[in-house]
């Protein structure tokens, strides 16, 4: 494996929930060669609020954010 690089980047958007605390609610893995970004639910109920710097919003995702 002579050359062969395993770096990645790891960088995550998220919002504050009720009780102050990070809730992630996108995550993106990066290589050299790939990339992947995932997208969480909410993990509870709440009014829909979000970010107007990076449109990240409290009702966005596609993943069961338990998953």
């Amino acid at each position: 494996m002579v050359g062969a690089s395993r770096e990645a980047v790891i960088e995550f958007e998220f919002l504050r929930g009720r009780q102050n605390e990070t809730v992630v609610k996108e995550l993106c893995v990066a290589s050299a060669k790939a990339s992947e970004k995932f997208r969480f639910k909410s993990p509870y109920k709440m009014a829909d609020r979000g970010s107007f710097e990076n449109w990240i919003h409290w009702a966005d995702g596609h993943i069961e954010y338990k998953e």
